[in-house]
């Protein structure tokens, strides 16, 4: 028999519909049928079961943030329990063991991250069955059946879990060194707040900052332009390069004061312009558009996409890639007839009648990678089912879709150029000849008829006048452009197509950068004020200490970036990668200090955090340095940690015993507590706390040991 192992409840509820089944304990059994003649038992995680140890686990002296312990390197780096996550592992365990488990199937999501989830799942219950993995991009019943049918030998995917690991533990040891070193050492300035860094959210950070210094520093440039109305259309001065800006005011005012009687058109050009349907979305593209529509966060638009993919509606969401193969493009006519029976998509029937099957702007094999576009399914549900943020998503990625089996947008260009003696002035029209996609896509199409006129015709001018403009400073970013400026490290990319194109070479991965975003937020690094990202004064202060350092480096992230989808492809080694981002650790912690050494900082800037519950009043004196010690929410702290860097401090539970203020003054006047209740190993048993050499130790009482 063989065991299935799904990354979520939702998602193995999914995977078992295709097949008769009964829900059991934790799992749920599916009986013999033609696709698992002997059955099979299909488990779950909820999510990531395992997690990196912390650094204490390694060494004890880790527990507490001390530059002086810098950096926090491992031998080797193990994995626990999340907390909470116990059942779901002992269930998957225990079906692992049972000697009628002849195999196991991966059935969490088709990418790194799911690889990753379950064979930790199965390194920390010692499996030694073999594997096979499910690859598949959407949950619709075919599909999983399908999925089923043609597994992968597990060792086919075993790089993407090599890939996982190294990104892990060098985000690990990037964080940990960094962060650290960064909190202690701007303590020493005075600002007491936790610092988080990492390899990607600080570049990230840093992109963010550096806009917002570009506004800041940005001074405007007045310019001007001369705009004649000839009466039944309106044109712009324009010197021999056709550009229209003018420097002078006194040349403006020449031409406006001369600009008078009658111009002669000289020139009318007409075009017509095709412009193609979009591509479908990836999930960068999908932020992007929701971000610009609808001012929904990258992270938000990311759960509904998340959701729509568990209801079997779309595929799978956290893709790179805006094709599919020809295997899913079979499918079309099903998907079509389910969407066009929807009342909102009924009136497309006549326009979306394209056969893309060989069309490879969209149907191109060489162009998907794990998973192709975001399209909906032979299942997609009706949008009349949905509500609010949800519906407008869903809807978004059907019409992008159905868009594409409609015909180009035509329009047509008019430029006009009248002259008036030696000056020329250009008029710019536009008319849409044929809506096509744009239809689909509810775009009005920009208008601007001109009136029909002839070379040599006399037009009367009607007035001139002078126009005062301004130069415009960069625009900060919103989470959606800041998600393209993520994926393409900061680089500006001249159209769609090469943002489509560009190779992994930007600031995390289409999953992980929602998360980046919402991490800042989070750590109050940014805010978001009317869709437009700020930093705040704790972003701008790490980022000018980190300035200039590869932290900052949006390009040297997006290398390690590239590096990491080598070794998922088996083309670089995780050792060596590891091993570069322990040296890398080693660096950042000596570089810190120079770089805190030389900034300088208003403490004042970042308001002192108060830990929860902490009242920061004195309860006693430090054996250490006599200074007052303080409540500091979960322990017990020196007050002088800043001024004389005595970090000296006292838990308050201790083995499921608590330190209360009262037993505190009894260990400090007296060297010892009561005894207390302490538990370990399962055993409780009493014991009495005492200080030696300014240790925390612990004396059983008497006939407990």
């Amino acid at each position: 028999m063989q065991l299935i192992i799904a990354e979520k409840p939702k998602q193995a509820e999914k995977l078992a519909a295709p097949y008769p089944s009964v829900k059991r304990d934790g799992y749920i059994e599916i009986k013999p049928c033609d696709r698992f003649p002997a059955g099979a038992k299909l488990a779950y995680a909820v999510g990531h079961l395992c997690e990196l140890q912390e650094p204490a686990h390694y060494d004890a002296k880790w527990k507490r943030w001390n530059y002086d312990h810098l950096p926090i390197i491992p031998e080797r780096f193990d994995y626990r329990l999340s907390r909470g996550k116990s059942k779901a592992f002992q269930v998957i365990k225990k079906l692992l063991n049972e000697r009628t488990t002849t195999s196991i199937i991966i059935a969490s999501d088709a990418e790194r991250e799911g690889e990753a989830i379950v064979r930790l799942i199965l390194r920390l219950a010692n499996n030694a069955k073999p594997i096979q993995r499910l690859w598949i991009s959407s949950l619709t019943p075919q599909a999983v059946d399908h999925g089923f049918a043609h597994l992968l030998d597990g060792k086919e995917t075993e790089n993407l879990f090599h890939e996982a690991m190294s990104r892990a533990c060098a985000d690990w040891l990037i964080g940990m060194n960094a962060s650290r070193a960064y909190t202690t050492l701007l303590k020493k300035k005075g600002i007491a707040d936790v610092f988080s860094l990492g390899r990607v959210q600080t570049p990230t950070l840093s992109l963010i900052v550096e806009r917002e210094k570009q506004i800041e520093n940005f001074r405007p440039e007045t310019f001007f332009e001369v705009e004649a109305d000839f009466t039944r259309y309106k044109g712009k001065y324009i010197n021999a390069k056709k550009q229209t800006k003018l420097t002078e005011r006194s040349l403006a005012e020449t031409i406006v004061a001369r600009t008078t009687g009658t111009g002669t058109v000289a020139a009318v050009e007409k075009t017509e312009q095709v412009e193609k349907p979009p591509f479908w979305f990836s999930l960068s593209l999908l932020q992007t558009e929701a971000s610009r529509r609808f001012g929904l966060g990258a992270k938000e638009t990311l759960d509904i996409a998340q959701k729509l993919y568990i209801r079997g509606w779309i595929s799978y969401p956290r893709t790179d890639s805006s094709f599919v193969s020809k295997d899913e493009a079979s499918q079309f006519p099903t998907i079509l007839k389910r969407l066009l029976k929807q009342p909102e998509y009924t009136e497309l029937t006549d326009i979306v009648t394209n056969n893309l099957t060989n069309n490879k702007r969209y149907v191109n094999s060489a162009k998907v990678s794990d998973h192709y576009a975001i399209i909906p399914t032979e299942e997609a549900g009706a949008v009349a089912k949905l509500t609010g943020r949800d519906a407008q998503v869903y809807d978004l990625i059907v019409r992008r879709f159905l868009a594409a089996f409609a015909p180009d947008a035509r329009s047509e260009k008019t430029e006009i150029i009248t002259e008036r003696e030696q000056d020329r002035f250009i008029t710019k029209g536009s008319r849409s000849l044929e809506l096509g996609f744009k239809k689909v896509l509810k775009v009005e199409a920009k208008e601007q008829e001109l009136p029909a006129l002839e070379i040599g015709q006399q037009v009367p001018i009607k007035s001139a006048k002078l126009l005062e403009k301004q130069t415009e400073p960069p625009k900060r970013y919103t989470e959606g452009t800041l998600i393209l400026g993520m994926k393409t490290a900061g680089k500006v990319l001249e159209n769609e197509l090469q943002a489509i194109m560009k190779e992994i070479e930007g600031l995390g991965t289409e999953a992980t950068r929602a998360g980046i975003i919402d991490g800042l937020k989070r750590r109050e690094y940014i805010q978001v004020k009317k869709k437009e990202l700020h930093p705040t004064a704790k972003g701008r202060i790490l980022i000018e200490a980190v300035s200039g350092s590869i932290l900052a480096s949006p390009e040297m992230t997006a290398k390690w970036e590239s590096r990491l989808d080598q070794i998922g492809k088996g083309e670089a080694s995780a050792a060596q990668f590891v091993d570069q981002a322990k040296k890398l650790s080693q660096h950042l912690v000596q570089d810190a200090k120079t770089r805190v050494e030389q900034l300088e900082v208003d403490p004042t800037q970042v308001p002192a955090k108060r830990a929860r519950g902490a009242t920061n009043r004195p309860v006693g004196i430090c054996p250490v340095c006599q200074a007052e010690l303080l409540d500091r929410g979960k322990f017990y702290g020196c007050s002088a940690y800043q001024k004389n860097n005595c970090g000296f401090t006292l838990p308050k539970t201790i083995l499921g015993a608590r330190l209360t203020q009262t037993e505190l003054k009894k260990l400090l006047a007296n060297g010892k507590t009561k005894p207390l209740e302490m538990k370990k190993n399962g055993r409780t048993f009493q014991a009495m706390l005492y200080l030696e050499q300014n240790q925390l130790k612990f004396e059983f009482v008497k006939g407990e040991a």
